[in-house]
């Protein structure tokens, strides 16, 4: 099964700990300090929409892709419900085929998603693709798993048990290839009281901060920065999630 066929319809639930309206507005403070005005956003790897409606909800035209059909069909009726004259633009695209209609303003990529990219070629060709749409003196802004995080991860087990969802996590992480698989077995309570169950396999990369940055640059980003999870400090050395910020190189004309 592919990864998120089975997950998608408990996936919110299973992440209300993630905090998605502070992380909006925390992009929207991330927004202002912008040296052009942000208007147009893209969320690459949306999910089920949660950050790409929030940012709606706050006045920016928001575009969103995602690889996941069954994550794309949650984003969308999450869209139907809100009343906005323009909800999120939702299309189904993998990020290192990314195509946009125009350029737009501020990219943004949330919860690891770029660590689903395992392969050096496509995280290269996903930066390229996003300077491209993006307007010079825009910002790229994405997180990413640390490998410290990740390789922590080794042999571990998770359960989540919430009301009619039962979820089991494994994972493994290899030295050599620098990926740690979870998989995923999903039990879902059905109105007749008997259980389904799906099963998915995920896999992250552990990327680390020396190799995003030499690649953003070639890419066209520079003034990159590295924090920590959703704040303005550094990073520690026992960080689970950096934040990366980037901008597209400006045109002579907009230069001081």
């Amino acid at each position: 099964m592919n990864s998120y066929e089975a997950l998608a319809g408990a996936y919110d639930v299973l992440t209300e700990d993630v905090q998605y309206r502070r992380r909006a507005d925390y992009l929207v403070r991330q927004f202002q300090k912008s040296r052009i005005p942000v208007h147009n956003v893209l969320d690459l790897a949306c999910g089920t929409g949660s950050i790409a409606c929030l940012l709606a909800e706050r006045g920016y035209a928001v575009t969103a892709i995602d690889g996941s059909v069954e994550m794309l069909t949650e984003a969308a009726q999450k869209a139907a419900t809100l009343s906005l004259e323009k909800p999120p633009f939702l299309l189904h695209q993998d990020m290192p085929k990314l195509r946009l209609m125009g350029p737009v303003d501020a990219v943004v990529s949330t919860l690891d998603s770029l660590n689903y990219l395992t392969r050096p070629s496509d995280i290269q060709e996903t930066f390229r693709r996003v300077a491209k749409y993006l307007v010079p003196g825009g910002r790229f802004i994405f997180d990413v798993n640390t490998p410290y995080k990740l390789q922590r991860m080794d042999g571990q087990v998770w359960l989540d048990e919430i009301e009619n969802v039962y979820c089991v996590w494994r994972t493994e992480f290899s030295q050599r290839t620098k990926v740690c698989t979870y998989w995923v077995d999903l039990f879902r309570h059905r109105r007749d009281g008997s259980w389904s169950r799906g099963s998915e396999k995920h896999r992250e990369r552990a990327w680390e901060e020396s190799e995003l940055r030499q690649w953003l640059t070639e890419a066209g980003f520079g003034r990159i920065t590295v924090t920590g999870d959703m704040t303005d400090a550094p990073p520690g050395p026992e960080e689970d999630r950096w934040i990366f910020f980037c901008e597209k190189s400006l045109t002579e004309e907009q230069k001081p």
